[in-house]
């Protein structure tokens, strides 16, 4: 089962933990509250997904700028502006929905803009500042904990959120959302000073995105992590066909449309509940490598199904894969990162989740016409396999990576120093410690 140590040993790790779940909640009800006002105002989806494009493009551009500032000053600072920014945007958004009778829909967009660009800036300090309240040998069990409130958030937020509209509006749904901002922000107020180590005042703006780019490029596990999680993302995330696979090939109907959306979540948060065995491996390279191919084993698989059921297992079983190499890239990436360097470097994780998960929807969105659905979703497991087995060919150390234990401010010792950056010696979970230990 799960193991909760990180929550038992660590006061920083707890509040992170309640105060990204208490967030999680309140950006899930504005997640549904945002696009159907929008609906509702406009009529038009088109003006629905370009909320949602503002939202993207912001979220894209605060993760790049916040990664640079959380290596560069106190991240517990800028996780508290992230969150404050959350409470003046929803704020407004509240305001918007209460004060007129016909809401303004550039007083949407902006305020779309505003809380992705700023909250972003909370969400990669928060990452990077995260594996310092923990051991090393626990990295694989917080990151297990961080995608358990993940998923209870993607399984309960949205019908909450509906719900509150239904009960509250639109409006009453926007102030509530405020208010959980609010309560996050004091608490991770609570949060000691998170200066990230080295010298961080020598660089420019410029040559400190160059340093972390240039890390995460030419390391040796990091950069081969990040590619594999952009290629899982990339042909795997068959959620944007779901609608057209259960018209004409499944024949349901809506109801069948939602079960399917909730299987992932519902095998992610088995996968996160059952992750103990995260934390006792050896080869965390060769089980992570297992486990995205599992992930295109399951596409394949949906792809090919004929029926209800069998479409269901093959989409839990994805989200079971899913969180369990997350889990282990977590680990691996934060253990194989600089202190000083965790900030940019997670700015890049998030950078690729978001590129990577937009790219596939419209690359699988364009195919389909071509190829028919369920083509083209089974196309896409047999290229995530593919891609895998390329990636473990042409990057060795991804095959034996593992989890790496000593301080927090080293990197992977077998690899050249990045500008100036100094590693220090690393020794993997198990063996025998340094004399000078």
């Amino acid at each position: 089962m799960i193991d909760v140590t990180p929550l038992r040993i660590s006061r920083e790790f707890r509040i992170v933990f309640v105060a990204r779940i208490v967030s999680i909640f309140g950006l899930g009800f504005a997640a549904v509250a945002l696009p159907t006002q929008v609906y509702q105002l406009t009529g038009s989806s088109f003006l629905v997904a370009t909320v949602h494009t503002a939202n993207a493009v912001s979220v894209l551009g605060g993760t790049l700028v916040g990664g640079v500032l959380a290596d560069r000053g106190d991240r517990r600072r800028l996780i508290v502006v992230g969150r404050a920014s959350a409470v003046v945007g929803y704020t407004v958004l509240a305001a918007n929905s209460f004060l007129f009778d016909q809401p303004l829909l550039w007083v949407i967009h902006a305020s779309a803009l505003f809380i992705g660009f700023f909250g972003s800036f909370s969400a990669v300090a928060l990452q990077a500042a995260a594996p310092g309240f923990v051991p090393r040998d626990k990295l694989p069990a917080a990151g297990a904990l961080l995608a358990l409130n993940g998923e209870l958030g993607a399984v309960l937020a949205p019908a909450l959120g509906g719900a509150l509209i239904a009960a509250a509006g639109i409006g009453g749904n926007y102030a509530l959302t405020a208010a959980l901002s609010l309560v996050t922000t004091v608490l991770v107020w609570r949060l000691p000073r998170l200066e990230p180590d080295g010298d961080r005042q020598r660089e420019s703006v410029l040559q400190s995105v160059r340093t972390g780019t240039r890390f995460a490029l030419h390391h040796r596990v990091v950069g081969p992590l990040l590619l594999l999680g952009f290629a899982q993302l990339l042909f795997a995330s068959p959620q944007v066909l779901i609608n057209e696979f259960t018209d004409t090939v499944l024949g349901g109907g809506p109801a069948t449309v939602g079960l399917l959306y909730t299987a992932p979540a519902l095998g992610a948060l088995l996968g996160s509940l059952t992750s103990g065995w995260t934390g006792h491996l050896r080869r965390t390279g060769t089980v992570l490598i297992g486990a995205v191919g599992l992930c295109g084993l399951a596409v394949l698989g949906l792809g090919l199904s004929p029926a209800l059921p069998i479409a269901f297992a093959f989409l839990v079983l994805l989200g079971y894969a899913q969180v369990s190499e997350e889990i282990l890239r977590y680990a691996l990436v934060q253990s194989h990162t600089p202190a000083d360097l965790r900030g940019r470097v997670n700015s890049l994780w998030t950078a690729q989740a978001t590129v990577g998960d937009s790219a596939g929807a419209l690359a699988l969105g364009a195919l389909a016409p071509l190829l028919g659905v369920a083509a083209t979703i089974a196309a896409g497991g047999v290229l995530t396999v593919l891609s895998v087995a390329a990636l473990a060919l042409v990057f060795p150390r991804l095959r034996t990576a593992q989890v790496l234990v000593v301080s927090d401010d080293s990197g992977d010792s077998a690899n050249e120093p990045v500008a100036g950056h100094q590693p220090r010696q690393e020794r993997p979970r198990g063996a025998a410690p340094a004399p000078t230990e």
